[in-house]
């Protein structure tokens, strides 16, 4: 007896529809490594359909007053809380996170995240009117860009999308969004629910892999191409986008260094940075994965953070006891051990380094000390549950190792010294920077970062306003 397969399908203009060659996609439940769903394997033709979707509500939809944009934006996010079960159950067989966690992690963040966005909506300002030439009146007007091509990633597929959509659908953008391959399920749920709040057309999902994503940026329709995703994406995103001069929003790799210093409390710090650097798999790219310890705390900090791996659980989605699940797919499995694989003869794996089971992409939670700043697993992003050790003599040493990295997304500094905490955080060349904490996020601070994480801001009024544009308009007074 054989189990049917579900079929996603794309969302384009207020309805769903099947690749418009057929072609389709299969998709891996990857806590157990077998497939569960087929989704379209979008063409050109499916990608013409959903821009001039998009294209053709975007008047419409542009002209909506703030307050009612603002409206329909708190409907997404009631009707969100209203189908959490639903979007937890398509979330976890997309990524084979817990249940319990996605539940209390993702959801109640997702919907503050739109309310958050469907106020912004209503706080646009220009600097206000004037006169700055004899005669004439200057005002600015803050405009959304236009449709907007949108690539998420696999590691949130949820609350990525909802980084995407909701700050350009506040703007009055209209949007087609395109999910992972390997994670497709819960955005072709969220279509269902927005597709039947909003205009058709104004909301728009397209299934595929990297060249659907290459049609859509690459599309003369779209004003603007985000993605979040790796550097190489990102550095094709806007190779291609600056074929017809898009304007790109990136948000791509991180490596963040996790500076301890000696007056840490170490049994508070250990705790804390292992959860932020092994929940969801150490797939987040600000997770703590690259530990920097003051040279006289090393030992005794390694010995904790070893042990705080061995005691961490990794396995199937309704075991509440685990803190993560399986790597999203069987390439991210084989890049984790890889790197574990590779590593040079003065590294020491203090705990893990290696697979958890035979079923499903399971990585045992993993230390490695003894390394060196050009090391491979220093120097690139390993996105795994692998957090690496590193000590150094003084505050200087720190800053060099902490900033002699490509990435400059996230970072964070323990220590109890305030004006040493306030130096480093001026010092460290990262988008974001914790202190005595790592990887909390709010609505209403900014997520973004420098150098080969991108450039352009998630969340906050600064991520609102990068889906819009500015217009000086100025009149004769005569």
């Amino acid at each position: 007896m054989t189990t049917e397969l579900r079929r996603l399908r794309n969302y384009i203009n207020g309805e769903f529809r099947d690749a418009a060659d057929g072609r389709t996609i299969d998709v891996i439940n990857p806590a157990t490594g077998e497939v569960y769903a087929t989704s379209p394997l979008s063409g050109q033709a499916d990608v013409d359909a959903a821009m001039e979707a998009a294209a053709a509500a975007f008047p419409a939809w542009r002209d909506t007053t703030p307050a009612e944009r603002q409206k329909v934006l708190l409907k997404i996010a009631d009707a969100f809380e209203e189908r959490a079960e639903d979007l937890i159950a398509a979330e976890v067989e997309n990524t084979g996170k817990p249940v319990a966690l996605t539940a209390s992690e993702e959801i109640p963040p997702m919907v503050d995240q739109i309310r958050f966005f469907a106020g912004a909506a209503r706080m646009l300002e220009g600097k206000s009117a004037g006169e700055y030439m004899e005669g004439m009146t200057s005002i600015i007007r803050r405009e959304p860009v236009g449709v907007c091509a949108q690539v998420a990633p696999w590691n949130y597929p949820m609350m990525m999308a909802v980084w995407k959509f909701a700050p350009a659908l506040a703007a009055g953008n209209t949007v087609v969004l395109k999910p992972s391959d390997t994670t497709p399920a819960s955005t072709v749920l969220m279509a269902e629910i927005i597709g039947s709040i909003v205009p058709k057309g104004v909301f728009n999902v397209l299934c595929g892999d990297r060249e659907t994503g290459r049609a859509m940026v690459e599309h003369p329709t779209p004003a603007m191409a985000s993605i979040t995703g790796s550097v190489r994406a990102g550095m094709q995103v806007a190779e291609s986008a600056s074929k017809d001069v898009k304007r790109v929003h990136l948000e791509l790799g991180g490596k963040a260094p996790v500076v301890v210093f000696e007056d840490t409390d170490i049994e508070k710090a250990v705790e804390d940075i292992s959860v932020a650097g092994f929940f969801n798999a150490g797939q987040d790219c600000t997770a703590a994965t690259r530990v920097l310890v003051h040279e006289s705390i090393h030992d005794e900090f390694v010995a904790a953070l070893a042990k705080a791996a061995a005691e961490t659980k990794t396995g199937q989605p309704d075991d509440e006891d685990v803190l993560y699940g399986p790597l999203n797919n069987a390439n991210q499995l084989k890049q984790v051990a890889g790197f574990i694989d590779r590593l040079p003869a003065h590294a020491k794996v203090e705990a893990g380094g290696h697979r958890v089971g035979d079923k499903g992409y399971f990585y045992a939670p993993t230390v490695v000390s003894g390394l060196k700043q050009d090391d491979e697993i220093v120097q690139n992003e390993v996105f795994g549950p692998v957090i690496t050790v590193q000590s150094f003599a003084d505050e200087a040493q720190a800053l060099e190792f902490a900033n002699g990295v490509e990435y400059a997304l996230a970072s964070s500094v323990w220590t109890k010294d305030h004006a040493r905490a306030m130096r480093m955080s001026k010092a460290l060349d990262f988008g974001c920077v914790w202190i005595n904490t790592h990887i909390p996020l709010v609505a209403e601070m900014p997520h973004g970062g420098y150098k080969k994480s991108g450039y352009g801001k998630d969340l906050s009024a600064y991520g609102f306003e990068d889906y819009t544009r500015i217009k000086h308009v100025m009149t004769s007074l005569g």
